[in-house]
């Protein structure tokens, strides 16, 4: 199964998930996340000298189609995930540049269909991941789980990234999961695995895969 790691900050780290094979690597670029990229020693230079097999996958949060734009060029990311507000039209102008994932916060009885609907024809993927905590948007997520059974009757037609929440013990359900969901793609995971944030329990991750795979 695939899987990617969200909220990569050390360059050691990605090319340890490079080495095992793993196919995506999240980096976060927005501000107010504890996870920010530039916040940590990880920089876009390192970055574009290793000749990674991973997917650079940048995560942002109501940035400008500029801003985007110029670091995809600067970070030589492969995909942009769009994890805010970000409207339909917005998602096409991205994803005539670059590989495009919409992220949708779900929350109990989110109409799912209803919120995907307008973005089918603008983005290359979905991630869902979980909602709002309080009456705050949790941009990024919460690192809380939904109810996954509201993907299970959506018809999707797109290929999406289950995301919220998702621990070394979540083996078994994420499996069962992905075996009656045709549209699922990949697992995203990220705090779970964490000894402080931005810093992965590499152990976690790589009994996490062995567990996942096996």
């Amino acid at each position: 199964m695939r899987v990617k790691v969200c909220g990569m900050t050390s360059l050691e780290q990605i090319l340890q998930l490079d080495e095992w094979g793993v196919p995506f690597a999240g980096m976060i670029f927005y501000e107010k996340s504890p996870r920010y990229v530039k916040k940590f020693n990880l920089n876009a230079i390192d970055v574009r000298r290793e000749k990674l097999k991973i997917n650079r996958v940048g995560v942002f949060v109501n940035e400008t189609l500029d801003n985007i734009l110029k670091t995809v060029e600067e970070w030589r990311l492969d995909m942009v995930q769009l994890h805010g507000d970000e409207s339909p039209k917005f998602c096409e102008q991205v994803s005539n540049h670059v590989h495009t994932i919409k992220a949708f916060r779900l929350g109990a009885d989110d109409p799912v269909e209803w919120k995907v609907y307008p973005y089918q024809a603008f983005t290359d993927m979905f991630l869902f991941d979980s909602g709002t905590t309080g009456a705050t948007p949790a941009y990024g997520g919460t690192g809380l789980k939904f109810n996954w059974d509201s993907l299970q009757k959506a018809d999707l037609r797109k290929p999406f990234m289950l995301s919220g929440g998702i621990g070394p013990d979540d083996v078994a359900a994420v499996k069962a999961f992905a075996a009656a969901q045709k549209d699922m793609f990949a697992v995203d995971v990220n705090s779970k695995f964490e000894l402080s944030p931005g810093f992965k329990d590499m152990t976690l991750i790589r009994s996490f895969l062995n567990e996942l795979n096996a």
